[in-house]
């Protein structure tokens, strides 16, 4: 075999074997030096950090409340506090939850003391925020009570005959003799009453916002529905939208449907045709249809 050819890769001249002797050895020099020298940078050690990690949680809180006065807070309930309401407030991710939790059981926190129980916020958040709670005139007049125990107010008293009022023509003077009603309350039930022009029945006035189970029934010991003149009726096959949306029942959206319906359908005779609208509130139908003209 011939390998002349192959001999002549290898021929070099002397110089060219001198620098690949000096390249080889660069090399082993420079793989030893990287293999023993560290050439990692050494960590310093900030002597303030241990001072900066000891006053972190005065920074979180500072940071809490900076974010709290931010925002210009007005008077709330704070049983309807929503999740971004929460966080503006300064309230955990957990705060929040129990607070809806407790309100989906259908309860409600009358005090900042029970508020903070049941959502089990800090001391420093309750101080600050517990100013602006604002409860139902019941709640404040029901603490009123409670306070001065002894007192008895004449319109109570066990010798005192019970006259039951016509809820339609009373008055808000009547009204407010009522346990836990205001005149703040009093006035809502006087200007639902106006819109409709007359109750038909007492549990209508389960739909006045503020009333609790406890005064409805004080209500409807003193008051019973006993005339219904100035009833409000409205023509529910000639109404335009605008006019059916006026009507305490409507909102917008089922006048629109109302009228949908009348225009593609024959008109509407009884009151089983309007459980046939979309949207109707089939559980108050037999309500509504009091205040129908068909």
């Amino acid at each position: 075999m011939n390998f002349k050819w192959f001999s002549s890769y290898f021929s070099f001249s002397k110089s060219q074997r001198t620098g690949l002797l000096v390249l080889l050895v660069l090399i082993v020099v420079l793989q030893t030096v990287y293999f023993f020298v560290d050439f990692s940078l050494p960590i310093k050690n900030n002597p303030k950090k241990n001072t900066w990690l000891s006053v972190q949680s005065e920074i979180d809180s500072l940071k809490e409340q900076a974010r709290f006065s931010g925002s210009r807070l007005y008077p709330f309930n704070p049983n309807y506090i929503s999740d971004y309401k929460g966080y503006k407030l300064g309230m955990s991710v957990q705060e929040i939850d129990r607070l809806l939790a407790y309100r989906k059981q259908n309860k409600f926190v009358n005090s900042a003391e029970e508020f903070q129980k049941v959502t089990k916020v800090s001391d420093s958040l309750i101080s600050r925020i517990a100013p602006y709670f604002k409860f139902p005139d019941w709640v404040n007049e029901k603490r009123k009570s409670s306070s001065i125990s002894s007192y008895r107010n004449p319109v109570f008293t066990t010798s005192e005959k019970l006259v039951v009022l016509d809820i339609n023509t009373a008055s808000l003077e009547d009204l407010v003799k009522v346990y836990g009603i205001g005149e703040v309350i009093a006035q809502r039930i006087l200007s639902y009453r106006e819109s409709l022009g007359s109750f038909v029945v007492m549990e209508q006035l389960n739909e006045v916002w503020g009333l609790s189970p406890e005064v409805l029934v004080n209500l409807n010991k003193r008051f019973k529905v006993k005339s219904q003149l100035g009833i409000k009726k409205v023509n529910i096959n000639n109404a335009s939208i605008k006019e059916l949306a006026q009507f305490p029942y409507f909102k917008y959206a089922l006048a629109k449907q109302i009228v949908i319906y009348r225009s593609m359908n024959e008109p509407i005779v009884e009151t089983t045709d309007l459980t046939k609208i979309k949207g109707m509130p089939n559980d108050k139908i037999k309500i509504i249809a009091l205040y129908l003209d068909f």
